[in-house]
């Protein structure tokens, strides 16, 4: 039975074996120094690696490049903000300034220029009707003619002195350039005081309404005013009614850009008022 080799033993006779080795391949070297030897590979043919170290093979991945799952692992995950999605100066798509993407759209913008036009065409109509209405009104006169509408002047002393205090009353309330007053009655007896004065009246509507206003006293103004057929003159008319201590009395007056006027009416209802009043400015009032 032969003895059992040791590990030293087994290790020296693996020494032999390399060198052994090496010899034989050193031998074969110098005897063929261009063979190619299967575990080299010829000096001037490079691999495949070395030919090209830069090409990407099938089974190996670019060095420089992760892959899908290298490159998003342990990567935090985060929304970026670009100019495309927030862009403070334009349209990032178009390329087109902040001013010209604020621009509304062109048929808005017609519109637009069309409303302004008709308004200041509106505006430049209304305008020169009303240059017209103050061109055509404004130089008038106005008298207390001596018979109107089968009325009679009252030229007693009540009569006369209550016609100057309208008178003075009017002419304190509105600029105007001329007054005349007058009292008048009719066959029954029932008496009409009348009061008015022309000039360059910008507001006739104003001027009536002041006018109206010298008639309130501590027994109340005029109330339930409301607009009356002014007639072919044109301007403003409109009727109400005061108290007094014989009952209600009912006032009408008229305005336009040229006169102003108003009559009371003692023991008259505002129907009856409108009308006389109309007859009255019919023959009262003239144009030039």
């Amino acid at each position: 039975m032969p003895a059992p080799r040791m590990p030293a033993d087994a290790l020296a006779d693996d020494a032999v074996a390399d060198d052994r080795v090496r010899q034989q391949r050193a031998q074969r070297d110098e005897a063929h120094p261009n063979a190619a030897r299967p575990d080299h590979a010829h000096p001037d043919q490079a691999g495949p690696d070395e030919a090209h170290p830069n090409e990407t093979r099938p089974d190996q991945g670019h060095p420089d490049q992760a892959g899908p799952d290298e490159a998003h692992r342990d990567r935090p995950q985060h929304i970026e903000l670009t100019d495309a999605a927030f862009s403070l100066s334009g349209d990032a798509e178009s390329g087109e300034p902040a001013s010209a993407a604020r621009r509304p759209p062109k048929r808005v913008r017609t519109i637009a220029l069309t409303a302004v036009l008709v308004v200041g065409v509106a505006g430049m109509v209304a305008a020169g009707v009303t240059g017209w209405r103050v061109v055509s009104q404004k130089d008038a006169t106005l008298t207390a003619p001596p018979l109107v509408a089968g009325l009679r002047p009252d030229d007693s002393d009540d009569g006369r002195s209550t016609a100057d205090f309208l008178q003075t009353a009017l002419a304190a309330e509105v600029d105007l350039d001329h007054t005349v007053a007058a009292a008048y009655y009719d066959h029954g007896g029932r008496g009409i005081l009348f009061v008015g004065g022309t000039g360059l009246i910008w507001q006739p509507g104003d001027a009536l309404e002041a006018a109206f206003g010298m008639v309130s006293d501590d027994q109340g103004s005029v109330t339930h005013v409301h607009d009356v057929a002014a007639g072919p003159l044109g301007g403003t008319a409109k009727c109400g009614r005061t108290a007094t201590d014989d009952g209600d009395m009912a006032v009408c007056g008229w305005a336009d850009h040229g006169s102003v006027a108003l009559a009371l009416f003692p023991r008259r209802s505002e129907d009856e008022s409108a009308d006389l009043v109309l007859a009255i400015r019919e023959t009262a009032e003239k144009r030039h």
